[in-house]
């Protein structure tokens, strides 16, 4: 099944979208939707989606820096309301280029031509392969080296109740302390075991055992309570389904 994320700062158009591609590509899956450039990096670091439907114009990187940080197998179709960008997107080998509002007539175009450029079956299966098949069993972070002014401190990540990105840098909190390190959010996370850290925010991973509970308010966002420490974490929409069966 063909995956696809989806990439503009406006919601509306978001669901838009959705909503078209959904007719127009049926079997197509949208795994994963950003709001800017940063996220949609985030996002693609994750589901490896074989399209990126990718506004332009959007606050901090742009559409186009996106596109140029993506994997060359990830196919870009840009979404945009300007003419003005079309020389430089399809300098960065996009597949297509849409202008908004979005007609049904031209996405199916899209579709066909996203359909023609597919991957061969046998290099997807390569991909999955190398995914699964580990030749020894993956080691994560069992400890952080924190400094604080000249002394070096060992945190074991057994203790570690969430991580929060701090401009430049990352802060490790315990239960009753707190550090700050150089490594960013994402590579963090790349290190962390996935079963006992959850992403739940572009700026915040927990350690699931800390989750006391999540609370839903009535626009449906959540709120996380730590079972260590009084203040609570907040959960983007992203990575809400995390807590929609608990």
């Amino acid at each position: 099944m063909p995956t696809a994320l989806l990439v503009d700062d406006e919601p509306n158009l978001l669901r838009h979208l959705t909503h078209k591609l959904a007719r127009a590509w049926p079997e197509l899956e949208v795994v994963g939707q950003a709001q800017s450039g940063r996220e949609a990096l985030e996002l693609a670091a994750v589901h490896h989606p074989d399209v990126v439907f990718l506004d332009i114009r959007m606050p901090g990187l742009s559409g186009l820096q996106v596109a140029e940080r993506l994997p060359s197998e990830t196919r870009v179709v840009f979404v945009t309301a300007y003419e003005d960008h079309a020389v430089q997107a399809f300098e960065t080998a996009a597949v297509d280029y849409l202008l908004k509002p979005v007609l049904d007539e031209r996405l199916e175009i899209t579709v066909r031509r996203l359909r023609r450029t597919a991957p061969p079956p046998t290099d997807r299966v390569a991909r999955l392969l190398e995914d699964v098949l580990e030749v020894s069993p993956r080691r994560y972070l069992s400890w952080i080296r924190a400094g604080r002014g000249d002394k070096v401190s060992l945190v074991p990540v057994n203790a570690v109740v969430y991580f929060r990105a701090d401009h430049k840098y990352t802060m490790v909190r315990t239960a009753d302390d707190e550090h700050l390190i150089r490594t960013s959010i994402t590579d963090l996370e790349r290190q962390l075991d996935p079963e006992r850290f959850w992403r739940v925010h572009r700026g915040v991973i927990v350690s699931t055992d800390e989750v006391l509970e999540a609370r839903r308010d009535f626009r449906g966002r959540y709120t996380l309570r730590l079972r260590s420490r009084a203040e609570t974490l907040p959960v983007s929409q992203t990575y809400a389904h995390r807590f929609k069966q608990m």
